[in-house]
């Protein structure tokens, strides 16, 4: 599977994303973590899961020298746009580099959260909300290499019809 919404976030895309386009609370945004390759569940074992921190008991975040997770705030995004004619929302979310990321884990699963508090908050009340294949040119997970990894979303987080 290419990518999936958590179960727990089945429907809410749209409202997690204005919640933190509107800055509604303040502090909201969303969390780009990276899962690595050697410990990554199945797809159907990580959909179930509510809480970052359930994601991460089993499948391990990458510890790659030179990784730090990704966010966007509402500074980073724009009011999503409903197409009629394609009968369908697109969530747009602007391209993440991650800088000269070292060797070590591969990298197998780029996961995105919704935070309510960025202040406060701990992976217990970050809420899964998709999850994406990270494949590098030959099918398989990216080995980092000393250079830099750009994640895009040229279709958008979300495209519901």
């Amino acid at each position: 599977m290419a990518a999936f919404s958590f179960n727990v976030a089945l429907g809410r895309e749209v409202e997690l994303y204005n919640r933190v386009n509107n800055n509604d609370p303040a502090n909201s945004a969303f969390i780009g973590v990276v899962l690595a390759d050697a410990t990554l569940e199945s797809d159907a074992l990580l959909k179930d899961y509510d809480t970052l921190s359930a994601v991460l008991a089993t499948s391990l975040e990458a510890t790659n020298a030179g990784y730090a997770r990704v966010s966007w705030t509402d500074a980073d995004l724009a009011a999503y746009t409903v197409d009629d004619s394609l009968d369908k929302i697109v969530l747009a979310l602007s391209s993440k580099t991650f800088t000269t990321i070292s060797p070590g884990d591969l990298w197998r699963k780029f996961v995105i959260g919704y935070d309510s508090d960025t202040t406060a908050g701990t992976d217990a009340n970050i809420v899964p909300v998709k999850a994406y294949d990270m494949l590098g040119s030959t099918g398989t997970a990216i080995v980092p290499n000393g250079g830099d990894i750009i994640c895009t979303w040229p279709d958008g987080m979300h495209v519901s019809s």
